[in-house]
């Protein structure tokens, strides 16, 4: 068996050479997938392998996986290193602790409730609030859910689903949404996509035509899913004029803010979240907006017996000490879990929310430059707006289909594309907070020369001539 100090010396190697190949080769070479085996050893053999070829493996593996924290990665909506909450993370994976008792987490659970309580009083959540770790978005949607289904119909959890119960979001709203009420029960045919204004918010006119349908037809309006920063155009559904709707008709209003959740930090841009405090609950993913590594994701509910009525159960060999406060098992969707809290924890303490501000804010100024440099320049058509760290435009009228691909199968940069109506983009995502001006400005240069350079792809698609 290895010693753990030689393991952390190899580690400490294969972070150096890890860095020094991001700041010569910002983006990884592209190893085509039908020729992944024969490129990299994978393989899992009977015999062990010396540790001058594990190490040669392990370099390999490393140096040709995507890189995402470099400042040509624009792909996803997460990118960056935020030194602190690395640090947090692998202090994490030393420690091995698992979320869900006191007696194995310690410490622990006061740094992932300390998190909780500031997020619910930065929402402006009263005392009651409370809130846990899912294990991403998409699960912090599907437990937002899953206790509005069980307002509507308590009796679901004994009996299972019985009554007609219906849910709402935007047409523009996350995929997961689907995924859950079918999880859930409810079903696929009894979501109901409600249809989004020119810049891609929901219409709360829209909605409430919906529900009056729907209670006419004798079903029963349960959850009503909002997002603060959808997918592609990164548009803030307009909560208060939601909550208006919800409150009248009796329905759980959630907060999907996986995105751009983290606002609730900004001060500049917090009116984004205007009618914030009035939902149910409320969710925003740190290793996004944030930066911290993956996953690190948050659900804050206002009234916290929802997460004990939904997803409490005794277990006499696991919750043998201390209160339910303190055994965060009580409160989640699964058992085990790995310690997500203590890499944002370190990263806050570090710089304070002050700190986080600043991160967020970054963020903006930066899609700012993008699409003041894409407004001005005359080969560049914006499908854009203001308020949003996605910048959506095309250029040259070149399909952004084939520019993004051709980008990334050669190592220039890595961007994903979109759509929002009839019309398909290139979106840039500004989420790398330690990006600057520069690196901006960087992307629209290496794309330009490498379109410059390579005529090819510049065939014009009749849908954007």
């Amino acid at each position: 068996m290895s010693n753990i100090n030689s393991d952390l010396a190899l580690f400490n190697e294969l972070v150096e050479a890890l860095l020094n190949e991001e700041e010569k080769n910002p983006v990884a070479d592209r190893i085509e997938a039908d020729k992944l085996y024969d490129s990299i050893d994978l393989s899992l053999n009977e015999s062990a392998m010396i540790d001058d070829e594990f190490k040669t493996v392990l370099r390999d593996v490393l140096i040709s996986t995507p890189k995402t924290a470099t400042n040509l990665f624009f792909n996803q909506l997460f990118g960056g290193r935020q030194g602190k909450a690395v640090l947090g993370d692998l202090l994490a994976v030393m420690l091995n602790n698992s979320m869900y008792t006191y007696k194995v987490a310690g410490p622990q659970v006061g740094i992932e409730q300390e998190i909780i309580r500031q997020s619910c009083d930065l929402i402006g959540y009263g005392s009651q609030s409370n809130g846990t770790f899912p294990t991403g978005g998409s699960m912090s949607n599907y437990m937002a859910l899953i206790m509005a289904r069980d307002v509507k119909d308590p009796s679901c959890k004994l009996e299972g689903m019985r009554n007609p119960l219906v849910v709402y979001t935007s047409v523009e709203s996350h995929y997961s949404n689907a995924k859950n009420v079918s999880f859930a029960g409810i079903g696929r045919n009894n979501i109901r996509y409600i249809q989004a204004d020119s810049t891609g918010r929901m219409i709360p006119e829209k909605l409430e035509e919906q529900i009056i349908k729907d209670l006419e037809d004798g079903c029963i309006p349960t959850y009503v899913n909002v997002t603060a920063g959808t997918t592609v155009l990164g548009a803030f559904d307009p909560i208060d004029k939601i909550a208006d709707i919800t409150e009248k008709h009796g329905i759980w209003l959630h907060v999907d803010g996986a995105y751009c959740g983290s606002i609730i930090f900004s001060e500049k841009y917090k009116h984004l979240l205007k009618g914030m405090e009035r939902s149910d609950s409320f969710s925003y993913n740190a290793h996004k907006m944030i930066g911290t590594p993956m996953t690190c994701s948050i659900i804050l509910v206002k009234d916290k017996k929802h997460l004990h009525s939904s997803f409490s159960n005794d277990a006499d060999y696991l919750y043998q000490t201390d209160g339910d406060d303190f055994n965060l098992g009580k409160t989640s969707f699964q058992c085990g879990r790995r310690n997500d809290a203590l890499k944002f924890w370190t990263l806050w303490k570090s710089v304070g929310t002050k700190g986080l501000r600043q991160i967020v804010d970054q963020q903006f100024d930066l899609a700012d430059v993008a699409r003041e440099y894409v407004s001005n320049h005359p080969d560049y058509t914006l499908y854009s707006f203001e308020d949003s760290i996605s910048i959506c435009f095309n250029y040259k009228n070149i399909d952004p289909t084939t520019l993004c691909t051709v980008l990334y199968e050669h190592q220039i940069t890595v961007v994903g594309f979109g759509s929002f109506n009839e019309d398909t983009f290139i979106r840039l995502v500004t989420i790398n907070a330690t990006n600057s001006k520069e690196d901006i400005l960087n992307f629209f240069n290496v794309m330009e020369e490498f379109v410059e350079k390579n005529p090819q792809v510049l065939t014009k698609s009749l849908s954007f001539s």
